[in-house]
């Protein structure tokens, strides 16, 4: 593997991360020794400062982080504040997965195919803009339908619905999200 090969990845590995990642971590995903990681590390910090770059490496908790330059704290701190979210739960998850392939779908469809209520999932993934409302199915009761939303597409790193993965059997997956939810 080549330097400039080697410092790339070091950068997608710290960058990528939301944890600081260790030398030894670093070191086997690129196959070289741990001596080397950090002075490519060093290296790169180096390049930050002399570029006067917005970010910079910073070594915490036993391994490597990306942070913002102080030198531009006051510009950052002008910047919106998006307010941070945890991970959603694997009961989101599902239910995000059914409705980006069935949609539009109501609740109770959602629900019979994970075999469990949604409320709750379908609550967070509202909250979060992932998913909206989609105007009402003709029908009994006039059910709500719901659909993924551009923000679904960003989350995801998505273009367009497109770009989901084939799923050549819908009852396999139902089949698994059923597992999972036991």
């Amino acid at each position: 593997m080549n330097l400039t090969l080697a410092k790339a990845v070091i950068e997608a590995l710290v960058f990528a991360s939301s944890i600081p990642v260790t030398l030894k971590e670093m070191a086997e995903i690129l196959g070289i020794n741990k001596e080397t990681v950090k002075k490519i590390i060093e290296d790169l910090k180096e390049e930050y400062i002399k570029q006067h770059r917005g970010i910079q490496i910073i070594e915490v908790a036993q391994g490597y982080h990306f942070v913002t330059n102080p030198e531009y704290a006051g510009y950052v701190e002008k910047l919106k504040k998006v307010p941070r979210h945890p991970p959603l739960s694997q009961a989101a998850l599902e239910t995000l997965a059914i409705i980006a392939y069935k949609q539009p779908i109501t609740r109770a469809e959602i629900e019979m195919l994970r075999g469990v209520r949604v409320d709750s999932s379908l609550a967070t993934l509202q909250e979060r803009s992932l998913i909206q409302e989609a105007g009402r199915k003709d029908g009994p009761g006039r059910p709500i339908l719901y659909v993924t939303t551009n923000n679904f597409l960003r989350y995801f790193g998505l273009k367009d619905l497109g770009d989901l993965p084939v799923m050549d059997d819908w009852l396999e997956i139902q089949t698994e999200i059923n597992f999972t939810a036991d």
